[in-house]
């Protein structure tokens, strides 16, 4: 067992400064709404499709192939919203129908992404059911697999923010161990280093008992998880996440009180703190924002990017309906059998994984750094699209019913917009 960011016999190409979670609860937030909100940093040029799986019924004794093991599956998995590597099984972030939000940051060491990550939100109905999802498949199945598509090897440790209509929870991971913190309200934010101190709302049975053991801690006084288990010689990259955590948190405390999607996608695209970040082969390669009403009569609101550079992408609307329609263009190439993750050995080439409007908008990006002017007009365009779901989704939260067919279209519709505006 290694502490997070204690030093390792694989070779870390390059460091990235990845990732940072929001959530804002009332009175934090402006109305009676939860808001959440992330930004997925990754390697540069690594693409995020937005996938929608609806709620299905599995037979008893079922396998779920995930990319590095099997696991058994549950019977019944709820619908879920997801932004993801197209390459690896599990996401960077998303959300199901039962009004669960979940994200998650990188630590160092092995990661559990491909195997912790969904299966919170397809098998719980709270942010704290998600808690108990994790955990118990983390306490069973540890953690660990490369979490890029290159052959040279990295990986890390998990923490994850898990949010629904009424709470948010912060778990925070060191190999099998675990421990979390429960927040009821205002505003909290998490990046790449431990942050969890001593209000410790659960943890594992033998959280302290190990650490004990390993000569962490005297057994005597306080335990405060972030200092028992914090790096003796921490990388420069969590000096830097320390800095980017207190950035973010001063973003937030300048809206507390008045919270809404809009200022949590403003934080989102703040480069000056490094939220949104771009910087040596690392940048961010997909955000997400959610709108989660405390009152259970209204939707919850899903906006993703499926782009990098939320700074210069567009926020589009996700709500869950009976009639959700499938998004082909936000969704990657699929190579079955001949994928280079699925052959072993694993990573011996890259295939191209981006899909329809990830290339639309490779190609804005370079009128936007070539041609000032013609880049900033696209900038407004795309922004007035967004605006325009802004409005429409506030009508909606003050009460408006559209159509269920209309609440199903709703995500087909603005990235076929947004594909129209790059034609």
């Amino acid at each position: 067992l290694l502490k997070p960011g204690s030093d390792s016999k694989m070779a870390e190409p390059e460091p990235p400064l990845s990732c940072d979670c929001f959530v804002s609860l009332p009175p934090g937030s402006q109305g009676d709404h939860v808001i959440f909100g992330k930004n997925s940093d990754c390697p540069r040029d690594e693409v995020q499709e937005v996938l929608y799986y609806p709620a299905t019924s599995h037979p008893s004794g079922t396998m779920l192939e995930c990319t590095y093991i099997q696991i058994p599956q549950a019977e019944h998995t709820h619908a879920v919203v997801l932004s993801r590597p197209p390459w690896l099984w599990g996401a960077e972030m998303g959300a199901n129908d039962k009004g669960v939000w979940t994200s998650r940051v990188n630590k160092d060491r092995p990661t559990a992404q491909t195997l912790l990550w969904d299966l919170g939100l397809e098998r719980a109905d709270s942010a704290w059911g998600a808690v108990s999802v994790i955990t118990g498949l983390l306490e069973q199945h540890g953690q660990g697999g490369p979490c890029r598509e290159d052959p040279a090897p990295f990986s890390y440790h998990n923490s994850f923010l898990l949010v629904d209509r009424n709470e948010a929870w912060v778990l925070e991971t060191a190999g099998k161990l675990w421990v979390a913190q429960k927040v009821t309200e205002g505003v909290k934010n998490i990046s790449n280093a431990l942050t969890i101190g001593t209000d410790i709302s659960a943890e594992h049975t033998e959280l302290r008992s190990v650490a004990q053991a390993q000569g962490w801690w005297s057994g005597e006084g306080e335990f405060c998880f972030n200092e028992v288990f914090k790096s003796e010689n921490p990388p420069a990259r969590m000096e830097l996440a320390k800095k980017r955590h207190s950035g973010g948190t001063q973003l937030l405390q300048q809206h507390d009180g008045s919270v809404m999607a809009e200022v949590m996608m403003s934080i989102l695209r703040d480069k000056p703190s490094g939220i949104c970040m771009d910087s040596g082969g690392f940048r961010t390669t997909g955000s997400m924002v959610s709108i989660l009403p405390r009152d259970p009569s209204l939707p919850c609101i899903h906006f993703l990017t499926a782009t990098p550079d939320p700074s210069r992408s567009v926020f589009k609307p996700f709500i869950f309906s009976e009639s959700v329609t499938p998004v082909s263009r936000v969704i990657s190439p699929q190579y079955g059998p001949d994928d280079p993750v699925r052959k072993q050995p694993r990573f011996q080439s890259l295939v191209d994984r981006r899909h329809d409007l990830y290339k639309a908008h490779e190609g804005a990006l370079q009128t936007m750094e070539t041609n000032p002017d013609a880049g900033n007009a696209l900038t407004e365009t795309l922004r007035m699209l967004e605006g325009q779901c802004l409005t429409d989704i506030s009508a909606l939260l003050s009460g408006e019913t559209p159509a269920e067919e209309e609440l199903g279209d709703l995500f087909f519709d603005c990235v076929d917009t947004e594909l129209k505006f790059y034609q």
